[in-house]
């Protein structure tokens, strides 16, 4: 493992992994629109918790061919990245999916030992009357949806029913939402509790105007999502959001690994 600073015991490493980037404007991430017609690109991460030798993955990332599809910027395969890192996917034992949007879930298969932890009205939601709705189903794949179906045959999906512990320290908050049954993950740290929020805010700027994202399945528990991050975290510092560029500007880069991941339990920068 690639860590640049003594661990404290019974604390978690935290990093987040870069993978993909696209381009996109303003009012593509706020509900209503955006009066400046900017640049407001969006960048696709996974992260990992990291304690005496043993990582939690949030979320698996999607494949060089979803990219190719969707017109991503795939810059790694995020299994690829986990191993500049350190971490070797086949050792993994259990990966949190925060929700079966493509990008969140999409390299699952890479993962050859682990389970998977999801909570259970996720899977309502892709597989149910909702996915009639082609506004609602655009940001799921099919393959994706089918293949938890076959871990779960293989029993190696974990389903949760609302907020969980899964390790001393780590825990799962289900929020809803962007997606019906999206879940954020809190883990403790040496500078205290981050809230890595996934999908719950995808900006900064979302959760700090209080303007909800676009893609949504339930608007009002968007909003109270960005009340739950906030009462989940000491201070806006510790709260992670799921697409911001702003990450990888303001938390210290892992020595080597420039632009590609950043320490999220060391103090951001100045």
């Amino acid at each position: 493992m690639r860590t640049r600073a003594e661990p404290v015991p019974g604390t978690w490493e935290v990093y987040a992994l870069r993978y993909a980037t696209r381009a996109a404007r303003r009012a593509e991430h706020f509900i209503g629109g955006d009066p400046h017609d900017a640049p407001m690109p969006m960048d696709y991460f996974v992260w990992a918790a990291v304690r005496e030798g043993r990582a939690w993955i949030l979320d698996t990332g999607f494949t060089a061919e979803v990219a190719a599809r969707r017109k991503r910027e795939y810059l790694r395969c995020p299994v690829e990245g986990l191993r500049l890192l350190g971490i070797e996917p086949d050792a993994v034992e259990d990966v949190v999916i925060s929700h079966l949007h493509y990008d969140h879930v999409g390299s699952f298969h890479k993962f050859a030992r682990a389970r998977f932890h999801l909570q259970e009205a996720e899977m309502r939601y892709a597989t149910g009357r909702y996915m009639c709705h082609h506004r609602l189903r655009h940001s799921f794949e099919l393959e994706d949806v089918a293949g938890i179906v076959r871990m779960n045959f293989a029993e190696r999906v974990v389903w949760h029913d609302g907020d969980a512990e899964l390790a001393p320290g780590l825990r799962l908050h289900a929020c809803g939402g962007h997606s019906m049954g999206l879940q954020c993950m809190t883990v403790e740290t040496a500078r205290g509790r981050l809230v890595l929020a996934s999908d719950v805010a995808h900006f900064y700027e979302n959760l700090e105007s209080r303007r909800p994202f676009t893609t949504a399945f339930h608007v009002g528990d968007m909003l109270e999502g960005f009340d739950r991050l906030r009462a989940l975290a000491p201070g806006p510092r510790h709260i992670i959001p799921g697409h911001d560029p702003l990450v990888m500007q303001r938390y210290p880069a892992v020595p080597g690994l420039e632009g590609i991941a950043v320490r999220l339990d060391l103090e951001p920068k100045a």
